[in-house]
């Protein structure tokens, strides 16, 4: 197999991306300049090109803990650590799209702008969109971080920023680290709760929706509010 260092140093990553820009590699070229190496005798290209077909693509392979990743040959420690720190970057890249004066219309809206955050994660988040009087996106609260299967929640946790940000309105979500987006009897009890607390305050609840892996549920929806 040709290792990176006997290609020509036109065709070789680094030098393409100086004279081409980053838009000219592929995904395993563009993964074998944050590693820096590969297995021996394959090269860094050939190694990357085996991480993206074991794990089927970019996605998966962002989402990828360090030990799942070192079960590749020529992924140590270091590789590992870089590969996860470039998938965490990209989620919060992600998230900082999201924009205050950002138009929250509907659950669609709410979920195109926190799945990068929330999809794919080994334990339950619960975060609260703060809206202004148009619906319009005033910041976003994390309330609470828990374990594989469930999160504790209480209604104070979630207005309490609420109140500090002058919200008219909110809109809460969690993830399940399962995937599975189906609501349990718990998120539609919290839900209830939420929503008498926010009619108590002046601060409606608008929905609560829950992420799967690329999908989501909305108990609003669900509940014909």
């Amino acid at each position: 197999m040709c290792l990176l260092r006997d290609w020509p140093e036109y065709e070789r990553p680094r030098e393409r991306v100086l004279i081409h820009g980053p838009r000219a590699l592929t995904d395993a070229e563009l993964l074998a300049l944050v590693i820096g190496g590969g297995a021996k005798n394959a090269g860094a290209v050939a190694t990357c090109r085996s991480l993206l077909r074991r794990f089927g693509g970019l996605p998966a392979l962002a989402d990828a803990h360090a030990e799942e990743l070192r079960e590749t040959d020529g992924i140590g420690k270091a590789r590992a650590c870089a590969l996860v720190a470039l998938g965490e970057l990209a989620r919060r890249l992600a998230a900082q799209t999201i924009r205050r004066g950002d138009p929250i219309r509907n659950s669609e809206d709410a979920y195109r702008r926190l799945k990068a955050s929330l999809s794919r994660l080994g334990q339950e988040l619960f975060v609260v969109m703060a809206l202004d009087a148009k619906q319009r996106l005033i910041s976003i609260f994390q309330i609470a971080q828990g374990g594989a299967t469930s999160v504790e929640v209480h209604p104070r946790e979630v207005f309490a920023p609420l109140i500090r940000a002058r919200a008219c309105g909110a809109l809460v979500a969690h993830n399940h680290p399962s995937g599975d987006p189906e609501p349990s009897e718990d998120d539609l009890h919290l839900t209830h709760r939420l929503r008498s607390a926010g009619e108590l305050l002046g601060i409606p609840l608008l929905d609560h929706i829950v992420v799967g892996d690329d999908c989501y549920r909305s108990i609003g929806e669900l509940a014909g509010f």
